[in-house]
């Protein structure tokens, strides 16, 4: 066989293979921290770690892999320049990019005992602790320096980490990220509010829009969301082009309205936010969502549209979760 021939064949078998791989799914999405951090290391930076598309979130250093989902990175080759903390500034950590304190404070749970508290007793906190979507590897240093502080730019901030861009105004609590994720963490923070019904500053509306447009997806964003697709089932519509993000948007809060399906109505906890949200309980209605094929928009019984459709317009759904999840969007005209 001819050594143009080989070559040839290994092509085409490495194509087959990643044509396999890609097509294949993994089993039951994570449903906690710990679970999760091993799925990130195990299904979507699995080969990241060293020449990857972008290395470590916030300095883009290479790291080698360490224990169940650690890792440990070469401050010298990368120019990094540990601040304060020796030892975090050695390692990589899985770092939620909405910080869990920012998506916790939004649930009664935390008012009532913290983190320790949600993940005992709210399925909802748990789902967001959980979600790959909104999951990085950072260097352990620049996670403790990031906290959680809100997000911003700081064009007279030096930069604390030697060749490291992103920057921390301690003082101001603002984190600056570098530029090339920049888009990446426009777009988690659609994803997160979005799904989660989480409410979100218009300093930071303005500035993600701004970050969103000035810094596109790139083809390393789209495989890591397909990537996270097949292990969660759902992929984020920031990053596909499926949903879009304009200023004071309207949540679709897909997220805990799945949660909440699964949950006896007695156990659900309530959720704390500026807008003084009803406390959380699955919504399927006493009659069924009422979705129009024509307009993909669905009605509750509380909706003044409800009964206004055409018999041969409706397609009827048993929750909203059922009808978000079928690429319907709630009406307007609802109580």
């Amino acid at each position: 066989m001819s050594s143009s021939l080989l070559r040839s064949l290994l092509a085409t078998f490495s194509l087959i293979s990643i044509v396999f791989i890609s097509s294949s799914t993994f089993a039951a999405a994570p449903t906690t921290f710990s679970q999760a951090k091993v799925a990130l290391k195990k299904h979507i930076y699995f080969d990241q770690n060293n020449h990857g598309a972008l290395g470590t979130l916030y300095c883009g250093c290479d790291w080698q892999w360490v224990g169940s989902s650690g890792g440990r990175i070469d401050p010298e080759r990368c120019g990094y320049t540990i601040r304060a903390i020796e030892n975090r500034g050695i390692r990589t950590e899985i770092e939620h990019i909405v910080p869990a304190s920012w998506f916790g404070q939004q649930r009664q749970c935390w008012q009532n005992g913290g983190r320790k508290n949600c993940n005992k007793n709210d399925p909802v906190f748990s789902l967001m602790e959980a979600d790959l979507h909104n999951m990085s590897v950072s260097i352990g240093e620049l996670n403790a320096n990031r906290s959680n502080y809100r997000f911003g730019l700081l064009p007279s901030t030096p930069q604390q980490h030697g060749l490291c861009k992103s920057k921390v105004d301690f003082k101001a609590r603002v984190f600056e990220p570098r530029d090339e994720v920049k888009g990446l963490v426009a777009r988690v923070n659609f994803y997160m509010h979005d799904r989660y019904n989480l409410t979100m500053s218009e300093p930071q509306q303005r500035l993600f829009i701004a970050w969103n447009k000035q810094f596109p997806v790139s083809r390393w964003e789209l495989e890591r969301d397909q990537r996270i697709t097949q292990v969660m089932g759902h992929s984020n519509g920031f990053v596909t082009g499926k949903r879009t993000w304009s200023f004071k948007h309207r949540n679709s809060g897909i997220g805990v309205l799945t949660a909440t399906a699964k949950t006896p109505r007695t156990q659900l906890p309530k959720t704390v936010n500026s807008n003084k949200t009803r406390t959380q309980k699955s919504d399927a209605a006493v009659l069924p969502i009422r979705g129009n094929r024509n307009s993909k928009i669905y009605h509750t019984e509380n909706c003044s549209s409800y009964n206004s459709m055409k018999p041969s317009n409706i397609v009827n759904f048993s929750s909203e979760a059922d009808a978000l999840n079928a690429g319907y969007r709630k009406a307007k005209n609802c109580r």
